[in-house]
């Protein structure tokens, strides 16, 4: 027994795929003697007919690497895709690494825990890339003597 129409009509009623429509076994005698879109309206109300409901791709599995990568696994030369510039631009680590140690000469002249000079050589050397960190720039700092008194005792 054939019940394609049915079956089309009860989609156009419910807005979805006729693929997606499901028919009570039980009571298929009254999805045939159903004729309207009233009659198949009814038997959806009641129950006799209804959608199935739509299975989405589950996303556990990425979810769980995902929380892996937080924790710093899985991220071996196997899974890695592009170039280590691609992954952490130079550029950008180079616009980080430069701010912070600018704020941090601009700090120390303001403070008047280093001279004028000094910031300035200071800061040339930083915009030429001598320095690799902040901590770098402090331990030159302490090196060289060119904080003044009141600057180490704080």
């Amino acid at each position: 027994m054939k019940l394609n129409k049915k079956k089309s009509l009860a989609a156009r009623l419910m807005k979805c795929s006729p693929y997606k429509v499901r028919l009570d076994e039980e009571r298929l005698a009254d999805v045939k003697e159903a004729i309207t879109k009233r009659d198949i309206s009814k038997l959806i109300k009641d129950g006799a007919v209804w959608r199935e409901n739509d299975i989405g791709i589950s996303r556990g599995r990425a979810k769980k690497t995902n929380h892996q990568r937080r924790k710093g696994l899985q991220r071996g030369f196997g899974s890695r895709k592009g170039s280590k510039n691609a992954r952490n631009n130079k550029k950008t680590a180079w616009i980080a690494r430069i701010r912070l140690l600018r704020t941090h000469l601009k700090l120390l002249r303001d403070k008047d825990a280093i001279s004028v000079a000094d910031y300035h050589t200071l800061y040339l050397k930083a915009k030429g890339g001598f320095f690799r960190s902040l901590k770098h720039l402090k331990l030159y700092l302490n090196e060289h003597k060119m904080l003044k008194a009141k600057e180490k005792q704080q």
